[in-house]
């Protein structure tokens, strides 16, 4: 409780570093922040392309079936990739002044995550245009499910965070780690087409009921399995709990590593 306590008494100096990484994404260029729409609707317009005109898929409207779970993906692997380095970024920072080291980690996951908000405005006006029929009940249930990824996606960002300040192979093989762990996700496919002797295995992924849960939401307009983003949700608690505990382990050694 000293720690998040001493971690809200620095909200401000959280709040400074999300601005400041918000507006550096994409500082110097021409359109600015407006490419936070464009990308997502520049891999919109490449998977519709893709898969309705070269890759043709039995799956009504693919391009929205892909696109409502890839944007949370993004948000999953910017934060596991680009996160794991966050510490080592703020290394001039860390070895001069006294702060919570938490912040660093944080307010990097919270920008990616407000960047997603934004991406997903564009899913919305999709759904709309793609004549979706939503679930009032299914969307109230959506800032759940968010929450629940966030918590997931901080917890893994404090330990491989930590972790790549003492081991800085850490960052590259996160890469590889990313791109297999996609594949091993429902974004590009149903989770109806993995064996049945696989699923307990499949089923351990968190990604999968969190990108299951997206996809029902606003894909097939209704409510996602509660009991399975329980379980996500306790699961997602118990790793943010555990990275919290992990970095505050590793921590004390920030300084002398960098």
């Amino acid at each position: 409780m000293g720690l998040f306590k001493e971690i809200y008494n620095y909200r401000e100096m959280v709040a400074t570093l999300v601005q400041r990484d918000l507006r550096g994404r994409y500082k110097a260029s021409v359109l600015g922040f407006l490419w936070t729409f464009i990308n997502p609707l520049c891999q919109l317009l490449i998977y519709t392309i893709v898969f309705s005109v070269i890759m043709t898929n039995n799956t009504p409207k693919y391009y929205l079936f892909i696109f409502v779970a890839l944007i949370p993906w993004n948000f999953c692997s910017t934060c596991l990739t680009g996160g794991s380095g966050c510490i080592i970024g703020q290394q001039a920072m860390i070895t001069k002044i006294y702060f919570p080291r938490e912040v660093i980690p944080i307010a990097y996951v919270t920008a990616s995550f407000i960047n997603m908000l934004y991406g997903y405005i564009v899913v919305f006006v999709v759904c709309l245009f793609s004549r979706v029929h939503f679930s009032i009940l299914g969307l109230l249930c959506l800032p759940l499910v968010m929450l629940v990824e966030y918590c997931f996606v901080l917890g893994i960002t404090m330990i491989f965070s930590a972790l790549t300040v003492y081991l800085r192979d850490t960052e590259h093989i996160l890469g590889i780690v990313s791109m297999g762990w996609m594949f091993m996700t429902p974004i590009m496919y149903s989770s109806d087409l993995v064996p049945a002797s696989l699923m307990p295995i499949f089923k351990l992924n968190p990604m999968t009921s969190i990108s299951e849960s997206y996809r029902d939401i606003m894909y097939y307009g209704r409510v996602p399995n509660l009991r399975a983003l329980g379980i996500v949700a306790l699961c997602g608690i118990a790793i943010m709990v555990f990275g919290f505990w992990f970095f505050g382990k590793l921590k004390r050694r920030f300084a002398e590593e960098l």
